[in-house]
């Protein structure tokens, strides 16, 4: 049995365990169908880079309602469009008592939505690409194609040894704080310093026991030796996010 026809096999058993420890819950499954697609990444999705980021859905599958029923949170904004609706999250920069800081930092991520309420674009922000660079964002994407499923927790573990590697200039620290400011706390961790920033999420409704999800601990790792930006981790709007940047860099001297 051929490689693909065996992890094609396993999918769809993975798939049908799935369907049956969640049950009445859809959205799973149409979360599991999305994941498929990204195996074929460019037969399903596009990238465009302009100020912002966006990931094009060429045949989407999840619903609006289900971005809800996977994160219990709501949209800062929702307003009409051509093709549907748009759902922009707003997260602004606050302090350890969830009070804004002045001058106001902020960032935002969109899911745009067709008339039958499919998503077909994401985008994010000028400033959310100043910890997930444009190139970075769009070779984690796609390894989310050769990921490991946890099904406990509901998560993918994406394997940077299914894509080609790329050339880029990791970003320098200082780049990085001009736009971000002071963090909240540093963490000294070896050759590496973390600086941790806390967003907090606008939005007019939480449901109940999800309160935690509207603040977003985003976590920035620099090298103490080169000063680049090598990993970020954070969640927002329940959307667990990790980068290992110099993993997808084509210098072996630098993954690990």
């Amino acid at each position: 049995m051929k490689r693909e026809t065996i992890k094609l096999f396993f999918r769809v058993l993975c798939l049908l365990v799935l369907a049956g420890s969640l049950s009445g819950c859809i959205y799973w499954i149409r979360a599991y169908q999305t994941y498929l697609q990204m195996d074929e990444f460019d037969r399903y999705f596009n990238t465009v880079t302009t100020d912002e980021f966006t990931l094009q859905f060429k045949e989407p599958i999840l619903y609006s309602k289900d971005f809800v029923s996977l994160s219990r949170l709501y949209a800062s904004e929702d307003v009409p469009t051509i093709e549907g609706r748009r759902w922009r999250y707003w997260f602004r920069k606050v302090d350890a008592y969830n009070k804004l800081i002045i001058p106001e930092v902020k960032f935002y991520t969109d899911l745009n939505f067709n008339k039958e309420g499919r998503i077909i674009a994401w985008s994010f922000s000028p400033l959310f690409l100043q910890i997930a660079p444009p190139k970075f964002l769009e070779v984690s994407l796609r390894s989310i194609g050769g990921a490991e499923i946890d099904k406990d927790k509901k998560q993918l573990r994406a394997n940077s040894k299914f894509i080609d590697k790329i050339s880029e200039d990791l970003p320098r620290k200082s780049a990085v704080l001009s736009q971000l400011g002071e963090p909240l706390e540093i963490k000294d961790d070896g050759d590496v310093e973390v600086y941790i920033y806390h967003f907090l999420l606008e939005t007019h409704h939480i449901e109940k026991g999800y309160e935690d999800r509207a603040l977003s601990k985003v976590e920035i790792s620099f090298d103490k030796k080169t000063q680049e930006l090598i990993r970020m981790n954070g969640r927002f709007a329940g959307l667990k996010v990790s980068i290992n940047y110099r993993k997808f860099l084509n210098d072996p001297s630098m993954g690990s």
